[in-house]
């Protein structure tokens, strides 16, 4: 019999999850087992459901893409480390969703040292836990699996007059595995590149198509056709193409608009490439051309980008980027009558926020605002090499601000780069979208 195919293999080699898991396996206590649930499958309506998306931890570790799995991590266990729970193969099912791993897959593909039918979860799963202190397991996320473990506890506590060891202890293994996560391989960056290359000929698409009385959905789907015909079927998160003033709604995504001549266009989007995202945003003008107002906020919020940037080196902390367009951005905003007073005063009374309001990056990675702790004993952690983020300020001045200039208001601008921390520097991953003014004016010419 052929072994059966996953729907969804690995793009990663099989070593560079046998090195993941090696490494969260030698940070692990002694004598504990770590739990790991794959993602739920989710309904849309009624009997159907949402494209699958595996949970991030789960397929950073595991590779594996199947709904209806549960991983298992023992250090030193004889009979092998990796366990991994998951739906049997069945031919029938096969024909209607299509080829599974099973567990024969489980192990020649993904690498499990044992595989067992997630069916036979509540037999196995006690012998695994017993006589171990701690397990590693994130109570509350889901609350099947809890009820299921919750049960292989008690199986055991059955079993205590025997000399069967009860686990004393449950802790979240994020702290483990998300710093893991935070510093990316040659091979996560090999796939960041891409998904930013990708990213960058949508965002050049939708300069290129963009015509004033257009509908914001219209440029939504030339970016996400591009990401498709690339082979990167989902987005890394809901697209941004807010003209206008609903560019001054920061998670704006009804995308329903029509598309005004003399405004601005911002679109905040990214594709995502086996787990792995990017992140950019750019502003530009429906019709081609920047008025003198928007150049004015436009270059002020390039400037703070780019003294941001300067910043992203190995041993600066994480909150000098943020720093230096906070600085960069409230000059400015004295300087054309939007804020008035002294800029040290107006940072330390953090005034500046009417008109930026976010900070200025976040970690990116496999989720789009991915894990990693920003602040290591109380201090903003130093930024190392291997580390992606982003850079993204940004300002904001709605059509109701009656204080400001009636000629900024309604203009909402962003610039967004994923930059990856590298031995020499900094490589901004996202650098292939024109971001100058007379760079953006140029291509919506062509």
């Amino acid at each position: 019999m052929p072994l059966p195919n996953s729907t969804e293999q690995p793009v990663l080699p099989l070593s560079e999850f046998q090195q993941r898991r090696q490494r969260l396996l030698d940070r692990m206590k002694k004598r504990s087992v770590a739990l790991i649930a794959g993602a739920p499958a989710v309904v849309r309506n009624r009997d159907v459901e949402f494209p699958y998306r595996q949970d991030s931890d789960f397929a950073y570790l595991t590779g594996f893409a199947e709904p209806e799995s549960l991983a298992v991590f023992i250090p030193g266990r004889k009979e092998g480390e990796f366990v991994l729970f998951c739906r049997e193969f069945d031919a029938k099912t096969a024909v209607w969703v299509g080829r599974s791993a099973g567990l024969e897959g489980a192990r020649a593909v993904f690498g499990a040292d044992e595989a067992y039918p997630i069916t036979e979860l509540d037999a196995v799963l006690p012998g695994l836990l017993e006589n171990h202190e701690t397990v590693y397991y994130p109570i509350g996320r889901q609350s099947e699996f809890d009820a299921q473990v919750m049960r292989a506890i008690n199986n055991i506590r059955s079993r205590a007059r025997s000399g069967v060891g009860v686990p004393e202890r449950f802790v979240s293994l994020d702290k483990l595995l998300h710093e893991q996560r935070l510093f990316k391989s040659e091979h996560e960056i090999a796939l960041m590149r891409r998904a930013a290359e990708v990213s960058a000929e949508a965002h050049k698409r939708a300069m290129r198509v963009c015509r004033p009385g257009m509908y914001e959905y219209e440029i939504e789907a030339e970016i996400l056709h591009e990401f498709t015909r690339h082979g990167m079927r989902s987005p890394a998160y809901p697209c941004i193409v807010a003209g206008g003033n609903n560019a001054c709604t920061l998670h704006y995504t009804a995308n329903d608009a029509v598309l005004r001549d003399g405004d601005l266009l911002l679109i905040d989007a990214g594709a995502e490439h086996d787990h792995y995202a990017a992140d950019i945003t750019r502003t530009f003008p429906v019709n081609g051309h920047f008025s003198e107002a928007q150049r004015a906020l436009y270059q002020l919020v390039l400037e703070a980008q780019l003294a941001a940037i300067a910043e992203v080196r190995p041993g600066r902390r994480w909150n000098d980027p943020h720093d230096a367009a906070v600085r960069v951005l409230t000059k400015g905003l004295v300087d054309l009558g939007l804020l008035e007073g002294k800029p040290a005063r107006l940072i330390k009374s953090e005034a500046y926020k009417k008109f930026y309001m976010h900070r200025t990056g976040h970690w990116l990675g496999m989720d789009v605002h991915d894990v990693g702790d920003y602040k290591a004993g109380g201090h903003w952690r130093r930024l190392e090499p291997g580390m992606v983020l982003t850079v993204e300020p940004g300002l904001y001045v709605p059509e109701d601000c009656k204080e400001a200039d009636p000629r900024f208001r309604g203009i909402g601008i962003r610039i967004e780069d994923d930059v990856l921390v590298t031995e020499a520097g900094c490589e901004i991953l996202t650098s292939g979208v024109p971001k100058t003014v007379a760079e953006i004016e140029a291509l919506m010419r062509s």
